[in-house]
C-alpha cells in the first residue's frame, strides 16, 4: 500500500474512532466532534499523508460542513493579526536573502572577530541573533543563510565529512544549529510556531504575548544562553583547529566579491531598523505590530528591494497563513465549546496536593522531552501547548509564567534530535556529526537552556513585573 494512502487511512480511522466514542460527561456533542477533527488534524501533521496546509484546509472544510461551529467561527483564525505579522516577517526574510544582506552581516561579523574557531562560532550566533527578529523561519535563517557560510568555511580549513570533520566543521555545524534554536526562542517573529503560541496563550488563559513583551522576556536568558553555547560545545566537542586567522581573510574576500552595499540592501536594512523601532515602542505609540510590519513590507516593495512576484512566490508565508489560520480557528472553537476548560479541570484534579511550582515543573519537563516523538515544532505546539497551559493555570501557576515558559520551550526543544526542527536535518545531513553525538549534545544543551530560560528567565520576568 502506498505510504501516503496508508497514513491517510490511519488519520481518518483515528478521527472516526474518537468521533463515535460516547461523549464524556460534562461535554456536549459538538465539542467532542470537534476534538475528533482536531486530533485527526494533529496526527495528519505528524504523518503527513498530504502537506500540512492541505490537511488544515480540509479540516476547516469538514468542521464547517458538519455545522459544528458557524462559518464565521471556523474561519476566524485567518484574520488573526499575529499570523499576518508572521507573513510580513517571511517577506522581510525574503529581502534579507534576495539582496544578500543576511550574508553580508554574517561575513562582516566574521571579518571582525573570526580569528579563532571559538570566535567564529560566536560570529555565527551573533549573525543569527541580528537576523532572527525578521526571519520567522529558523529553516530559512539557519539552513538558507548560515549553513552555506559554515559549510564553505569548513571546506576552506580542510574539514570535510569523515576523517577531517573534527578539524573545525563538526564544531561550527553543531554550535550554529544550537544557537539557531536559542534565537528562535527570543523573539515572537523568530520562528513561525511562536505566533501560534501567542494566539493560543490569549485564547486559553488571556495572556497577551506581544512582540515587545516576548522580546523583553527573552533578551536576558537568550543572551546568557548565546554567550554560553559556543563555549560549552567548545569544551564538549572541541575542534582540532583553534586558531583561524584565515577566516578573517576569507570573510573580507567574500565581502569584496559582494561589492558595495547595494540599493536593495540599504532599503532592507533601513526598513528593518524602522520595524524594530516600531515593534519595540508599540506600547507607547499604540501602533499595532502587524500594521507596522505590513507598512514596512510596503516600503520594501516601493523601494524595489522585493517585487510583488517575490511576495506571490513566498510559499512559506502563504502556507503558514493557511495551516496556522486553520489551527487557530479550530483551537478557538475548542475553547469556545468548553473542551479546554473541561480537560484542565480533569487533569488539574489529578494534581491536587501538589504545589503549583511542582505541577508546572512536571508539565514543563514533559513538554520539553516529549519532543523526541515529534519532527515538527508546529505539530508539537498544536498538539500540546493549549492543553498544558490550561492545566498549569488550573493548578494555580501564574498565567504569564506558564504561557511564557511553555512558549520558549516550544522553540528550545528543537535542539534535541536531528529531526526535531527544519534546520536539524540540514546541519545533520552535512555528515559532520554522528547521530549519537548529536543527541548527546542536544540533551545537554536542553538541560542548560531549561536552567537559563526557566530558572534565570522566570526571575527576570518577575523583576519586570510580568507575573
Amino acid at each position: 500500500m502506498n505510504k501516503n494512502l496508508r497514513n491517510g487511512l490511519i488519520v481518518l480511522a483515528v478521527g472516526a474512532i474518537i468521533w463515535f466514542i460516547p461523549v464524556p460527561a460534562g461535554l456536549k456533542a459538538p465539542a467532542w466532534q470537534l476534538f475528533a477533527i482536531f486530533v485527526a488534524t494533529i496526527l495528519g501533521f505528524i504523518l503527513q499523508p498530504l502537506p500540512i496546509g492541505a490537511i488544515a484546509l480540509i479540516s476547516v472544510g469538514i468542521t464547517g460542513l458538519c455545522k459544528i461551529v458557524s462559518p464565521a467561527d471556523v474561519l476566524s483564525g485567518f484574520g488573526n493579526t499575529t499570523i499576518w505579522l508572521i507573513v510580513s516577517a517571511f517577506l522581510f526574510a525574503k529581502g534579507f536573502v534576495k539582496t544578500g544582506l543576511g550574508r553580508r552581516i554574517a561575513y562582516k561579523i566574521m571579518a571582525a572577530i573570526g580569528d579563532s574557531s571559538l570566535k567564529m562560532a560566536y560570529a555565527m550566533v551573533i549573525s543569527d541573533l541580528i537576523i532572527a527578529p525578521a526571519t520567522p523561519s529558523n529553516t530559512a535563517r539557519g539552513g538558507g543563510i548560515l549553513y552555506p557560510i559554515v559549510r564553505s568555511l569548513s571546506s576552506a580549513f580542510g574539514s570535510e565529512p569523515g576523517e577531517s570533520s573534527r578539524r573545525i566543521g563538526s564544531y561550527l555545524m553543531k554550535t550554529t544549529f544550537q544557537g539557531n534554536c536559542i534565537t528562535s526562542a527570543m523573539f515572537l517573529t523568530a520562528v513561525a510556531p511562536n505566533s501560534l503560541v501567542a494566539a493560543l496563550a490569549m485564547q486559553t488563559s488571556k495572556v497577551q504575548l506581544s512582540w515587545g513583551t516576548w522580546a523583553m522576556a527573552g533578551i536576558v536568558p537568550g543572551l546568557i544562553a548565546l554567550a554560553l553555547v559556543p563555549y560549552v560545545i567548545y569544551k564538549l566537542y572541541p575542534p582540532e583547529i583553534t586558531k583561524t586567522p584565515e577566516a578573517k581573510v576569507i570573510a573580507r574576500q567574500e565581502i569584496e566579491k559582494m561589492g558595495p552595499m547595494s540599493y536593495g540592501e540599504k532599503i532592507v536594512a533601513g526598513t528593518f531598523v524602522i520595524a524594530l523601532i516600531l515593534w519595540s515602542t508599540s506600547a507607547y505609540t499604540k501602533i499595532d505590530a502587524t500594521i507596522a510590519a505590513i507598512v514596512c513590507v510596503g516600503i520594501m516593495l516601493i523601494g524595489n528591494a522585493i517585487e510583488w512576484k517575490d511576495v506571490l512566490e513566498e510559499k512559506g508565508a502563504w502556507d503558514t497563513l493557511v495551516w496556522m489560520g486553520a489551527l487557530i480557528s479550530l483551537a478557538g472553537a475548542l475553547a469556545k465549546l468548553g473542551l479546554i476548560n473541561w480537560f484542565a479541570k480533569i487533569v488539574g484534579a489529578s494534581l491536587v496536593g501538589y504545589s503549583w511550582m511542582v505541577a508546572l515543573g512536571i508539565l514543563l519537563l514533559v513538554y520539553m522531552y516529549s519532543h523526541y516523538a515529534f519532527a515538527s515544532l508546529s505539530a508539537h505546539v498544536t498538539a500540546m501547548y493549549a492543553a498544558f497551559l490550561a492545566v498549569a493555570v488550573a493548578a494555580g501557576a501564574p498565567p504569564f509564567l506558564a504561557a511564557m515558559g511553555l512558549g520558549v520551550i516550544s522553540a528550545l526543544y528543537g535542539s534535541l534530535t536531528h529531526y526535531a526542527t527544519g534546520p536539524a536535518p540540514i546541519f545533520f545531513g552535512s555528515g559532520y556529526i554522528p547521530q549519537g553525538t548529536w543527541w548527546k549534545i542536544g540533551f545537554i544543551m536542553s538541560v542548560i537552556n531549561l536552567i537559563i530560560f526557566i530558572g534565570i528567565g522566570s526571575m527576570w520576568w518577575k523583576f519586570l513585573g510580568l507575573w
